[in-house]
């Protein structure tokens, strides 16, 4: 994802003028939106991760294998 100067220093414009508790709820959902990026990128990872290996598990349904997915035990590789 590319972020010009530019969009930034746009975002920045608009943080100025907001009242202190915008400010507090702005924070708050960008918090929430890194913490959600870092869950996917680590679901992502974890996908990847089980495409590479030659295991397999036979699921019947896609939460079935959600469930598979999540509840792999974690390795000491990390």
């Amino acid at each position: 994802m590319d972020i010009t100067v530019t969009q930034i220093d746009n975002i920045k414009e608009i943080l100025v003028r907001l009242p202190e508790n915008s400010l507090a709820e702005v924070r708050d959902f960008a918090a929430y939106l890194l913490d959600r990026e870092r869950r996917r990128k680590a679901l992502e990872e974890r996908v990847l991760k089980a495409e590479k290996e030659h295991d397999s598990v036979i699921c019947n349904s896609a939460e079935e294998a959600m469930q598979a997915i999540l509840n792999e035990p974690e390795s000491d590789e990390a």
